[in-house]
């Protein structure tokens, strides 16, 4: 069952001109420069510390280093990261 809708919520996303990151549930990332991410769609906070975010997902994880790391808003699927952003990481599972 599970590869089915793995089969079809792509074709529902393009048929249905819906978000693909809703539809395959995906994570959606919004930087402004280096200074600020905004992340929606996660299923938690797995490492915080002032040099490094990691959050799961549902494709693995997503690991964020940098340095000076603030967090400014975290709510159940959405977060709000301040600092000096190096990188973005995509990590299987």
């Amino acid at each position: 069952m599970k590869k089915w809708q793995q089969k079809i919520r792509p074709w529902l996303s393009k048929y249905f001109s819906l978000p693909s990151d809703v539809m395959m549930e995906l994570p959606r990332i919004t930087m402004i420069g280096q200074l600020h991410i905004y992340i929606e769609n996660h299923k938690g906070l797995t490492v915080y510390s002032d040099t490094e975010l990691r959050l799961k997902s549902h494709k693995g994880y997503i690991q964020i280093t940098g340095s000076q790391f603030v967090l400014k808003m975290m709510l159940p699927e959405e977060i709000l990261l301040e600092g000096t952003i190096e990188e973005v990481k995509f990590i299987p599972p």
